[in-house]
Parts: structure tokens; C-alpha cells; sequence
């Protein structure tokens, strides 16, 4: 479906580039001809995912905390005077932790709302406004998460997709006059880097739970790619203000309170 040029010559910032599904979009826009930037908070593996990913096209990468105004405005910047204009942003960074709601510290809920809906809405805003509505184009796709039917065990992260969700459904009639799109896209349980940071109890549950998945799989990171590519293309020229689940039907009927028993086993 996809040629080596689809996005030849189109500049491609994706956030959260340096691993998992943020890692494997940078890489599949830059073999579809696109140059790309990365960002994230550590320099550091920034910039050792920047080196893996150069191989494969022209690639830069600039360290930013999305939640943080200045960081947002100094990528901009740097977008500006090296490419002049940016035609397509991916929001993928963000971050969560399991609890239950009744657990969740005034701390830890401010911290995955700051960083999972509000440092996507400055990504969002800073881009459009140095970017696309001057050009009067320009694609957003927003990596949300599976919130059909809430996210027990996450109230937090759920709350916070939720809010992306809507967000993506009010520009997409906002900025339509801009002839800017913008959609999302929910994976379900993916097979990357992340499902590693979690604790063996809740691994264990996965491993249960992907037998009760529809399609009998968990998802890879290239499913998730394949989705943001496809909205990002002009073969999406006609889609804007949707949420293409990537799941394998795991949505409609999941059980949604098996991470919600594994944390309340624990207390």
C-alpha cells in the first residue's frame, strides 16, 4: 500500500521517539521517505535512539519535557530554523502507573494528567500555532489508549486519554478550516518496552489476557505504526476527528477489571 517516497520531502515530529511505539513510528516514517524529529526528556537515550534510527533516513532530535512551556516553544524553534515548516506531529509520549483510584495521591494524578493531557494539548497548540494554521495544513495523530469502556486499575490514564479523545474530536471541527487533520489512534495491549516496566504479578495477567483477545494476540509495534501512517497519508485525506482502535477487538469485550483484581490481590 505504502510506497518508499509516501512522505518524501514531509517533515514528521514524533514525541516519545526514543523507544517502544514511539521508536518504531520514527522508524517506519523515515523508510517511507520522511525526515523525522524525536524528542523526550533523557538526552541521553535520546540520543542513542537517535543513532539507530539515522541509518534509515535523515533524522534529528532535540530533548523536551512535553509538559513544560519553554521546552515546547525551544523544539519549535529548532523545527523552525532547520526545516521551516513541520506537516505532520505524532503524540506519543506519556506515561502511567497501575493503582487503584482510591490510591492515587494528589501527586501521582497531577503527574499523569500534566504529562498524558496537558503536555499534549501545548504539543498540540505550539505546533498548530507556529505551524499549521499559518500553513493552512498539517496532520495530528495523538496515541491514546483503550478508554471504550474505562480503564480500571488506571483512572488516572484513562481520564487523561479520555480527555485527548475529546480534544481530538473538538479541533477536528475547529481547525477544519485550517484544512488541518487530526485523529487518534487506541492501542490495545502492545508487545513493546513498556509492557516491561510493569510488575510480574500484572505480567502474569497479561499473559492470561491475551488468550481472551479476539484475535488471540497481543499487538506489535508495528500494528500501531501502520495506523499512524495510514491517518497520516493522503489516502486518510478524508478522515479527521475519529479514534481507530488497534486492538484486535479486545474493546468490545474484554474483560476491563482484570488489572483492577491483580492491584486489589495485593492490598
Amino acid at each position: 500500500m505504502f510506497k518508499t517516497d509516501t512522505f518524501k520531502d514531509k517533515i514528521v515530529l514524533v514525541t516519545g521517539g526514543r523507544s517502544g511505539i514511539g521508536f518504531q513510528i520514527a522508524k517506519d516514517f523515515l523508510l517511507l521517505g520522511a525526515k523525522v524529529i524525536i524528542c523526550s526528556r533523557k538526552e541521553d537515550q535520546l540520543k542513542v535512539a537517535a543513532e539507530e534510527l539515522s541509518v534509515h533516513g535523515e533524522l534529528s532530535y532535540q530533548a523536551c519535557d512535553i509538559r513544560e512551556v519553554e521546552d515546547v516553544k525551544s523544539l519549535a524553534r529548532m523545527i523552525q530554523e532547520k526545516y521551516k515548516r513541520l506537516d505532520i506531529l505524532v503524540n506519543n509520549a506519556g506515561g502511567q502507573f497501575p493503582a487503584l483510584a482510591e490510591y492515587i495521591s494528589d501527586k501521582g494524578w497531577n503527574t499523569v494528567i500534566n504529562n498524558n493531557l496537558n503536555g499534549t494539548f501545548l504539543m498540540i497548540r505550539e505546533m498548530a500555532n507556529t505551524f499549521f494554521i499559518p500553513q493552512k495544513h498539517g496532520v495530528i495523530v495523538n496515541i491514546i489508549a483503550d478508554v471504550f469502556r474505562g480503564f480500571p486499575g488506571m483512572a488516572h490514564t484513562g481520564a487523561a486519554r479520555a480527555g485527548v479523545e475529546n480534544l481530538t474530536k473538538t479541533l477536528a471541527q475547529e481547525w477544519s478550516e485550517y484544512n488541518i487533520r487530526i485523529n487518534c489512534v487506541a492501542p490495545g495491549i502492545i508487545e513493546s518496552s513498556g509492557l516491561d516496566t510493569y510488575p510480574q504479578q500484572i505480567q502474569d495477567m497479561f499473559e492470561e489476557a491475551e488468550k481472551a483477545i479476539p484475535l488471540k494476540r497481543f499487538g506489535k509495534v508495528e500494528d500501531v505504526s501502520n495506523a499512524v501512517t495510514f491517518l497520516s497519508s493522503s489516502m486518510a485525506e478524508y478522515i479527521t476527528g475519529i479514534s481507530l482502535y488497534v486492538d484486535g477487538a479486545q474493546h468490545l469485550n474484554f474483560d476491563k477489571m482484570g488489572l483492577a483484581k491483580v492491584l486489589k490481590s495485593f492490598m
